[in-house]
């Protein structure tokens, strides 16, 4: 069975090329949230596997996400999205609870890597 994955991104440009990565090597994109109070919605509805956490959002921002997540599921697996110069910011994710990043403009194999890195520990 195909893990699932839940992806966290304002941008609608960023969450269709993630899907794409994901979807053509096997993973199931189960939703899409613009920001992190709908991630938390989406999180307690689908159960994904994995969620993918962009740090810059508005209404609620990737670290209260992956904060809000935890809350809710304390394993959670989340994986940060950031842009260059943010590493402030990926590290209060990471002790917030993320147990990976990745750092935009994406490639494919590190997207890959990460989320295989961190699905493996379960």
């Amino acid at each position: 069975m195909s893990k699932r994955i839940l992806i966290v991104d304002d941008a609608a440009f960023m969450r269709m090329m993630i899907k794409n990565i994901l979807s053509k090597n096997g993973y199931e994109v189960v939703g899409e949230a613009e920001n992190g109070a709908m991630a938390l919605q989406m999180f307690t509805e689908l159960k994904p596997d994995l969620v993918t956490m962009d740090i810059t959002m508005p209404e609620m921002d990737g670290i209260q996400g992956v904060k809000a997540i935890r809350g809710v599921d304390p394993n959670a697996n989340i994986v940060m999205c950031s842009a260059m110069g943010q590493q402030s910011m990926v590290m209060e994710a990471i002790q917030a609870g993320a147990k990976d990043f990745i750092v935009k403009p994406f490639q494919q194999d590190r997207i890959l890597q990460a989320i295989e890195r961190v699905l493996s520990r379960g």
